[in-house]
């Protein structure tokens, strides 16, 4: 049993979208597979993996420096102590071969990328669903019902008030509880209209986030925390640069409803930090640390351990990134729920086909890996890179 090649390709996600930081006109995603000489039911394993939007795509680091870590490695090397499967503990480990620590930056997207096609690849070789297996593996009661929230609400170009409107409606006729729009892009007045007119729509149907995408300084957060503090807001996002600590921590004092953040957080220690130092709040507050932008799994656990010790329930984890393998996650080891883009970042946002929103939950279909060969629109593209 061997990996015998790892490919990649860099694919176009882009959207005539911004938040309040980016616009997303030339938006790419990495796509890798790793490719084993295990055969299933008559077709080779082929494990996949994509990074989350708002990184781009990785293909310098995985062709040049990642991906030849692997295929370098003797076999053995990668494999469990029975023989029978990859073991991705290892794998992660050879793939930060030489690595110093600290200073993330691009690479943990790169090897949160390879990391998810790594797990895709155990699940299938073992013959189970990712959330069977690591509920199995970690000692958790797997729940194949996971709460999922809409997330839209971006600048279009010319996009009125109106057109905000329906979309939100639209994703409340899809079944979802809660939907989640961008703040901070425009004038506090005109995103305050903006709020209005979306909870205006919802009425009681649904609870309103918002998300400022790190983009205030104290000052202008605390403005915003005073006028949206008089809505009943599921949460207010990512309100000041990821690093500043301080930021976060000084907002408890002026907005006393959910706070959430830690997607642009790519590490055990950086999420240890945002827990030491970030000011947030156990009983109340939303972690959104995304496994395929930080190292994957394999660091994901670590960050959950972090999180244990420090008193933090994983049902306080709602993964960014809108993907199937948090989907996985969640299920297979309790966390809050996930992220879920209806309509954007196609194919690789949403559910296998199928599978609908039924007041604010989905539940897992009994797909063995990931579920990728579920969503025939994205396993077409999957396939055409190594199958």
């Amino acid at each position: 049993m061997r990996i015998v090649d790892i490919r990649e390709i860099t694919l176009p996600i882009a959207s005539p979208i911004a938040n309040a930081y980016i616009d997303f006109s030339k938006m790419t995603c990495s796509l890798v597979a790793v490719v084993t000489d295990v055969v299933r039911e008559g077709r080779m394993v082929v494990g996949y993996g994509f990074n989350s939007n708002g990184r781009y795509g990785q293909g310098g680091l995985i062709r040049e420096r990642f991906a030849p870590r692997l295929l370098d490695a003797e076999p053995a090397a990668l494999l469990n102590e029975a023989g029978d499967n990859l073991d991705p503990d290892r794998i992660w480990l050879n793939l930060m071969k030489n690595e110093k620590p600290g200073g993330h930056g691009e690479r943990s997207v790169a090897v949160g990328t390879i990391d998810m096609a790594v797990w895709d690849a155990v699940a299938k070789i073992a013959g189970k669903p990712l959330f069977r297996l690591l509920a199995e593996r970690y000692g958790a009661t797997a729940d194949p019902r996971v709460f999922v929230y809409a997330a839209g609400g971006y600048y279009y170009p010319g996009k009125e008030l109106s057109a905000l409107r329906a979309e939100m409606r639209s994703y409340v006729d899809r079944g979802y509880t809660v939907v989640k729009m961008k703040i901070g892009g425009a004038p506090l007045e005109d995103d305050q209209r903006r709020i209005e007119a979306v909870l205006e729509e919802i009425g009681g149907e649904a609870q309103l986030a918002v998300d400022a995408n790190g983009r205030f300084d104290l000052e202008t957060a605390i403005a915003y925390a005073k006028m949206l503090r008089a809505y009943p807001l599921f949460w207010y996002e990512e309100i000041g640069d990821p690093l500043d600590y301080q930021i976060q921590a000084s907002m408890a004092e002026f907005y006393p409803g959910p706070m959430a953040t830690g997607e642009n957080l790519f590490s055990h220690q950086d999420a240890r930090n945002l827990i030491r130092y970030g000011g947030m709040r156990p009983d109340r507050d939303w972690l959104q640390f995304d496994c395929a932008l930080s190292y994957g799994l394999c660091e994901y656990l670590r960050t959950l351990e972090v999180l244990r010790i420090a008193g933090w329930s994983p049902r306080r984890c709602i993964p960014h990134g809108g993907h199937q393998m948090s989907l996985n996650i969640a299920a297979g080891l309790g966390l809050g729920g996930n992220e879920s883009y209806p309509d954007l970042f196609q194919p690789f946002g949403g559910f296998p086909d199928g599978v609908k929103v039924e007041q604010g939950y989905i539940t897992m279909p009994e797909l063995v890996g990931i579920g990728f060969e579920g969503k025939s629109d994205l396993i077409s593209v999957m396939r055409q890179l190594a199958e």
